[in-house]
C-alpha cells in the first residue's frame, strides 16, 4: 500500500439514497416554491452541462472525410482532431480543483461552458490552425466539467451520489450517441456543410449557460483542509485512477477500431457503422442503473466483476470468429462499457469525504486516465498495421480488461482515501 494511504470502512448510512429522497430534497420547503425552483434548476443545469461533455467531440469523427476533402488535411492530421481533446483532458484535469478553489465551483463550471462555446465557434470559422486550437480548447472546457461535476454532486447531493451520477452519465452518453448519429445528416442539409454541423453544438452549450446562470449568484469555494490526503500518494486513489484509465482505453479503442474489426470479418461498412451505434445505445441503461444501485452499497466489487466478465466474453466472442453472433458480442461490450464509465465516475464521490477531495481525485484520475486513453487507438492501430491481423490487438484488449478487473476490485472496496478523524498535518495537501 502506498505511503499516506489509509483504508476505513465506509458508513452504510452514507450510501442510502432513493428517488423518494431525491424528490424530498428537491421539494423541501424551507424556501417554498423558490427553493423548489432553485433545486430543479440546479439538477437541470447539471444534466445540461453533462450533455456537453462528449457531444462536441463525438460529432467530429463522422465528419472526418468531409473535413479532409474541404481543407486538404491528410488522414493522419485529421486523426489528431479527435486526439487533441484527450490531450487537453490530461493537461487541464489536474488544474481544475485549483481553479475551483480560486473562483468557486459554480463560476468555474460556467466558464467551462463559455470556453466550450468559444472553441466550437473558433474551429468552424477559422483556418486549419484554428481548427486544431479549437479542438484543444474544446477539450479544455470539457475537462473542467468532467472534473468538477463529481465534486459539485459530492457537495450538494452527498447521499444521492449514485443517483445524480446516473443522471449525468446517461445525459452525457445519450448526447454523445446523438452527436455521432446526426452530424453527417445535418452536414448534408443544403448550405450547412461540416462547419455548420459542428457549429450546431454551440446551441447546446449556450442553452446550458443560460440554465446555469442562477448558480452564478453563489460562489462556493472548496475548502482545502490540512487533513486532506495527498491523492498522488494514495494507493486507493491510484486504483481508482487506473480503473478510470483502463475503461477509457477500452472505450476509445472500441470507438476507433470496432467498425474496422467487423469489416475485416465480412460485414459491410454501413452495418459496421450501425453496430457502433448499437454499442453506444445499449450502454445507456447500465450507465444510469449501475451507479444508482452501486451507490447504495458500501462495496462495488460485485459490479466490477460482472463488468469485466461481460467485457471478456464480448471480446472473446469477436476473437472466436463466430460472425453470426457479432450483434451479441457488441451488446455485451456496450453494456459493460456503460457500467464501467458510470462506476469510474461514481468512485470519485464514493471514495472521498469532501467535495475538494472528490475534485482532486477526479482531476488525478481523469488526467492519467485520458492520457492512457489517448495511446489506445494509436497503439492498437499500429499493431494491426504491423501484424496485418486483429488477433494480437484483441488479446491486448482482453489483457487490459484483466487489469481493469484487478484495479477495480481495489477501487470498489469499502474505503475512503482519507480516514475519519485524520489528524491535521498527517497528509501533504494538494
Amino acid at each position: 500500500m502506498a505511503v499516506g494511504d489509509h483504508v476505513t470502512p465506509v458508513s452504510e448510512q452514507t450510501r442510502r439514497e432513493s428517488w423518494g429522497d431525491m424528490v424530498e430534497r428537491i421539494g423541501a420547503g424551507h424556501g417554498g416554491s423558490s427553493r423548489t425552483t432553485s433545486q430543479v434548476l440546479l439538477v437541470l443545469g447539471i444534466i445540461l452541462i453533462a450533455a456537453n461533455l462528449r457531444a462536441a467531440i463525438t460529432g467530429v469523427g463522422p465528419l472526418i472525410n468531409d473535413i479532409c476533402h474541404d481543407t486538404g488535411l491528410s488522414t493522419t492530421w485529421a486523426g489528431m482532431l479527435t486526439t487533441l481533446p484527450l490531450v487537453a483532458f490530461a493537461v487541464v484535469s489536474p488544474l481544475a480543483p485549483a481553479i475551483a478553489r480560486r473562483i468557486g465551483i459554480e463560476l468555474a463550471l460556467g466558464a467551462s461552458m463559455g470556453l466550450l462555446t468559444v472553441s466550437i465557434v473558433m474551429r468552424c470559422v477559422t483556418s486549419q490552425s484554428g481548427l486544431f486550437v479549437g479542438m484543444f480548447l474544446a477539450g479544455a472546457g470539457i475537462a473542467m466539467g468532467n472534473v468538477l461535476l463529481p465534486s459539485l454532486i459530492k457537495r450538494d447531493f452527498p447521499t444521492q451520489v449514485g443517483l445524480m451520477t446516473g443522471l449525468y452519465s446517461i445525459s452525457m452518453n445519450v448526447w454523445a450517441a446523438i452527436a455521432s448519429g446526426i452530424s453527417v445528416p445535418i452536414a448534408h442539409l443544403a448550405h450547412v456543410g461540416w462547419r455548420g454541423s459542428m457549429m450546431s453544438w454551440a446551441i447546446l452549450s449556450l442553452v446550458s449557460i443560460l440554465i446555469w446562470l442562477p448558480q452564478l449568484r453563489s460562489r462556493h469555494i472548496p475548502q482545502k483542509i490540512n487533513a486532506t490526503v495527498n491523492v498522488w500518494r494514495s494507493g486507493l486513489a491510484w486504483q481508482v485512477t487506473l480503473f478510470m484509465g483502463l475503461q477509457s482505453f477500452v472505450f476509445y479503442v472500441s470507438i476507433a477500431w470496432l467498425p474496422d474489426i467487423l469489416q475485416s470479418r465480412g460485414m459491410s461498412e454501413t452495418s459496421a457503422g450501425w453496430m457502433l451505434s448499437l454499442l453506444q445505445f445499449v450502454s445507456l441503461p447500465t450507465s444510469f442503473i449501475v451507479p444508482v444501485i452501486a451507490g447504495k452499497r458500501a462495496s462495488q466489487r460485485g459490479f466490477v466483476g460482472v463488468t469485466a466478465l461481460l467485457f471478456l466474453v464480448g471480446y472473446a466472442g469477436l476473437l472466436s470468429g463466430i460472425n453470426a453472433l457479432d450483434w451479441l458480442w457488441i451488446v455485451l461490450i456496450g453494456v459493460a462499457g456503460g457500467a464501467a464509465i458510470s462506476l469510474a465516475l461514481s468512485f470519485f464521490g464514493l471514495r472521498s469525504r469532501s467535495s475538494d477531495e472528490a475534485a482532486q481525485l477526479s482531476g488525478m484520475a481523469q488526467s492519467i486516465g485520458y492520457l492512457l486513453a489517448a495511446t489506445g487507438p494509436m497503439l492498437i492501430g499500429f499493431l494491426h498495421n504491423t501484424l496485418g491481423s486483429w488477433t494480437i490487438p484483441l488479446l491486448i484488449l482482453m489483457m487490459a480488461i484483466v487489469l481493469l478487473f484487478t484495479f477495480g476490485m481495489g477501487a470498489g472496496r469499502d474505503a475512503y482515501i482519507r480516514p475519519a478523524g485524520a489528524s491535521k498535518g498527517i497528509h501533504s495537501p494538494m
